[in-house]
């Protein structure tokens, strides 16, 4: 009679991973977030005044730099960017921004995930939730996605070799898709922004990810442009 193994019962019953199916398993997504100038940032926003009809920009350091006040003189424009921030970062932080009832939240996260290496389809499953929440919490708050921007992949360092403009189309194809399922208004930024090429237009950029300041003219006539603003 055949002599079975434990290793034998395990590989039967499944319950064991050959090395060749372990190195099938997926790979673990860095959804974490904070730091220093992350609860900083929040801890500023959180000691600030709710204002009437309040008009959120709401996103990572692309948003953070806006000087989005000035853009839109006169108007209860708050800016709630954080540089750095990821999807799960603005959804950890989500009560903060709904707690006025905004009358309006411009979207545009995304890019940090994309530069970790998180798939697509992943960030669209977080972004699926923050959409969730602001449905729930705040359900008259009318929301635009933003597209995710361009980058200038001939300027961009190293550190930023995840990101290219082709992942980038491809999540915006998801956030387009989530908008329409939620009945939300998306905005594409990118005909204000890109050269003939498609590439963020390098006048307008720093470094091929971050905007100049008169970027930011560009992006709010879009925005006037889709009747957002």
């Amino acid at each position: 009679m055949r002599k079975i193994t434990a290793m034998g019962l395990l590989l039967a019953a499944g319950l064991f991973s050959t090395p060749a199916l372990a190195q099938q398993e997926p790979a673990k997504i860095d959804s974490s977030y904070g730091g220093g100038h992350y609860n900083m940032r929040l801890d500023f926003y959180r000691s600030m005044p709710n204002q009437k009809n309040e008009i959120v920009f709401l996103g990572n350091s692309i948003t953070e730099v806006g000087e989005w006040q000035e853009l839109l003189p006169g108007r209860p424009v708050v800016n709630r960017g954080i540089s750095g921030d990821v999807v799960w970062g603005v959804l950890a932080r989500l009560d903060e921004v709904v707690a006025s009832k905004p009358a309006k939240i411009f979207l545009a996260i995304g890019v940090n995930d994309i530069k970790r290496g998180v798939p697509t389809a992943a960030i669209a499953g977080a972004y699926r939730r923050i959409l969730q929440r602001i449905r729930k919490e705040s359900p008259k708050t009318e929301v635009y996605v933003q597209s995710v921007l361009p980058v200038n992949e001939g300027m961009l360092a190293a550190i930023y070799k995840n990101i290219t403009n082709a992942r980038i189309h491809d999540l915006n194809t998801q956030l387009q898709a989530l908008a329409k399922e939620f009945r939300y208004t998306y905005v594409n930024i990118h005909p204000a922004l890109v050269d003939a090429t498609g590439q963020l237009d390098r006048d307008l950029s720093t470094d091929g990810l971050h905007l100049k300041l008169v970027a930011y003219t560009k992006w709010v006539e879009q925005l006037k442009k889709a009747k957002a603003l």
